[in-house]
């Protein structure tokens, strides 16, 4: 069941000054059941029980509403992955443990964001790509961390931020595809995803320590 997320729709739709919010409260709704590409103004617009031309006083078109979702769901994406780091304590191995499950989880409970996230995000109009860049940052900052942590040097914090980043979302896309169901034995998503990054963060020690100077 859907919830409320940003403070728009309530048994009565909208409160006044909050269209906004609720356009894209309903946004988030439909492109989790259809889509990124599922669903029109006029639909969102239907959803919160507004004539089909009161999007426009907020977004010039779809593709600006989209853009607005991928910005907040972005923000959201890296407040719940800063939280799940929380500073790398009570050591960056744990820490990192935590955000892999804290990622896995929201591609999970909020798809519609999630989808809105990661559509035309070379193209779009966003300042939301500061988001975006905000929560890769995060992540490279721990895999720097997790190299230090494993005596190897940081240099290769970059590319093992990018590999991991690549792993989790192609995992949690399978999820959300459905293939990784219970009926599936020796599927579970978090438990490959978690695999996966150990694997790489292995190699990439390796090669920071065979790399460093005097070796």
């Amino acid at each position: 069941m859907h919830q409320r997320f940003f403070g728009g729709l309530g048994r009565r739709g909208y409160h006044h000054g909050q269209l906004k919010d609720a356009l894209l409260d309903a946004a988030r709704i439909l492109v989790a059941e259809r889509g990124a590409s599922g669903f029109t103004l006029a639909e969102a617009a239907k959803r919160v029980g507004v004539t089909g031309a009161a999007p426009y006083r907020h977004f010039s078109d779809r593709r600006d509403l989209m853009a607005e979702l991928a910005r907040r769901g972005f923000e959201l994406f890296g407040q719940r992955l800063a939280g799940a780091w929380d500073e790398g304590r009570p050591d960056p191995v744990t820490a990192f443990k935590r955000m892999g499950n804290a990622y896995a989880a929201f591609a999970r409970e909020e798809p519609g964001l999630y989808a809105a996230m990661f559509t035309d995000c070379g193209e779009t109009n966003i300042q939301d790509m500061a988001a975006a860049e905000k929560s890769f940052a995060l992540l490279e900052s721990a895999t720097r961390a997790i190299l230090i942590h494993h005596g190897a040097g940081p240099s290769g914090a970059q590319a093992l931020a990018l590999e991991i980043w690549a792993l989790s979302h192609g995992v949690a896309m399978l999820g959300l595809a459905g293939h990784f169901t219970a009926a599936r034995a020796g599927r579970d998503p978090a438990k490959i995803a978690a695999q996966g990054a150990a694997s790489l963060i292995e190699m990439a020690v390796r090669r920071g320590k065979a790399e460093a100077p005097g070796r």
